[in-house]
């Protein structure tokens, strides 16, 4: 079954949440943010507008992206991006770092930190905590003393919480994402390094069972990614039969998280247009009488169409042309929260 806008937990594809009436302003929004190192516009802007917790250590996530050099963005700022992007700054390449507002999750489930691209996201970390564990890890292994210094003072009391300086020398693990999967937790980028190195190495063997690994989903629920990269691999050891499973498997979880154009996915797939044609017609008129016709409730034609919405603007990453119609399927599903969040321009 496809999970649609979000991760859904016992529903059809789609994406839901609660609302209020009315276009918001986020009141008390102020910028730029160097005056301040608690970012409450951030806080306040995912309470109010976005319609969910904060998560605890968010401050301290912002204060060490604007000490690596990064800079602090509106989390209004979501011209040209997935509208369930929440962004937190911005790096000197351009790159979205973000807070991923999934429309549906299980109550206590924290908000993944994402980099946002234009066809989709790419999960940097699962949670705000284990991002900042990341980044000081990483900076701990540089030996670069000011920096490093900087760094874990930025951190505060959540960087003494996570990770303790020189933890990674004295574990004697020499290679940092071997330390960085052992004790900080699974990242795609680093499992992904692994399935590489194992090809080097010429061991084949290994390269598979990490990517299949790789694709359990209780490692990254909602995400497409694993799938495609294990198609990748599969393809690349001539098992092309395999890889054209592995990519429609991908192509059942959101597009916008497949971590590459849709397109380089569905040639592995050996589809051509009909997917985005059949989503085409599912968001018609036609093929909402057609679903009325056969019974199904109207709020869940309102979800799943929601779904494909953005599933057909990661295609070509028109964000900004869907969001309002994305918006209206949330408020006829009653979901009223979420469509305001997606509404919300600065």
């Amino acid at each position: 079954m496809k999970i649609g806008g979000g991760v859904v937990y016992g529903a059809p594809r789609a994406t839901s949440l609660l609302f209020v009436h009315g276009r918001p302003t986020l009141r008390g929004f102020s910028s730029p943010y160097s005056s301040s190192s608690s970012f409450p516009e951030h806080v306040s802007f995912i309470k109010d507008v976005a319609a969910t917790e904060p998560p605890k250590h968010l401050s301290h996530l912002l204060n060490l992206l604007k000490t690596r050099g990064e800079s602090i963005i509106s989390p209004g700022a979501k011209q040209g991006l997935i509208p369930l992007a929440i962004p937190l700054a911005k790096s000197s390449s351009d790159a979205v770092i973000a807070l991923l507002r999934w429309p549906t999750a299980p109550a206590g489930m924290e908000m993944p930190v994402v980099e946002v691209h234009k066809h989709g996201v790419w999960l940097l970390a699962k949670t705000v905590d284990q991002f900042i564990h990341r980044i000081l890890v990483e900076e701990d292994g540089k030996k670069s003393s000011k920096v490093n210094d900087e760094l874990f003072c930025a951190a505060a009391d959540a960087g003494v919480n996570l990770y303790t300086k020189g933890d990674f020398a004295k574990s004697q693990i020499s290679d940092l994402d071997v330390y960085l999967l052992k004790k900080v937790g699974l990242f795609p980028d680093v499992l992904e390094r692994k399935v590489m190195r194992h090809f080097e190495k010429g061991d084949h063997v290994s390269a598979l069972v990490t990517g299949e690994f790789y694709t359990k989903k209780e490692h990254f629920p909602g995400f497409a990614r694993p799938f495609v990269f294990n198609a990748e691999i599969l393809l690349k050891v001539g098992r092309k039969l395999e890889a054209k499973d592995a990519a429609r498997g991908a192509l059942k979880s959101p597009w916008w998280t497949l971590g590459c154009r849709y397109q380089e996915v569905a040639q592995i797939a050996e589809w051509e247009d009909e997917q985005i044609e059949y989503m085409k017609e599912r968001v018609t008129e036609e093929g909402r009488q057609e679903d009325l016709n056969k019974g199904k409730d109207p709020a869940q034609i309102a979800l799943d169409e929601a779904a494909f919405l953005l599933d057909l603007a990661s295609v070509e990453g028109t964000w900004d042309d869907s969001s309002e119609q994305i918006a209206a399927c949330y408020k006829e599903a009653g979901l009223q929260d979420v469509a305001r969040f997606i509404q919300y321009r600065d």
